[in-house]
């Protein structure tokens, strides 16, 4: 599997429209990470041989139209609703990924995968 995407005549890698998707997540006001990316978490995981999580934080294909069709992984703070949450985070991704990319995104995924309480 490549790991470049060939939209609208040009190469893209996917970890390029990771890394603009991670970042632009992660700005959203309730998003604590992107899943799996937390250096302390991949440590703590590492000393104490936990499983690591075995999908990709970011996922993203080419459709048919060359738009970009994009499903991004989180770990969350609690409190925030997940739908409105899910909202910011779309519309965020897709200004993100036209600025730097000017592609299309016919669709984003969100996937709530950790939910972060906080301590009392």
């Amino acid at each position: 599997m490549s790991n470049e995407l060939r939209i609208a005549g040009m190469g893209v890698s996917k970890n390029v429209i990771s890394q603009i998707v991670g970042t632009a997540a992660e700005k959203v006001e309730g998003v604590a990470a992107i899943y799996g990316q937390d250096i302390a978490r991949g440590l703590i995981a590492m000393l104490t041989s936990k499983p690591q999580p075995t999908t990709n934080a970011v996922e993203c294909s080419v459709a048919d139209d060359d738009s970009l069709v994009i499903t991004v992984r989180l770990v969350v703070f609690f409190g925030y609703p997940f739908t409105k949450l899910a909202a910011e985070v779309r519309s965020a991704v897709a200004n993100a990924v036209d600025a730097q990319i000017g592609i299309r995104v016919s669709s984003i995924d969100v996937c709530i995968d950790e939910l972060i309480f906080p301590k009392e």
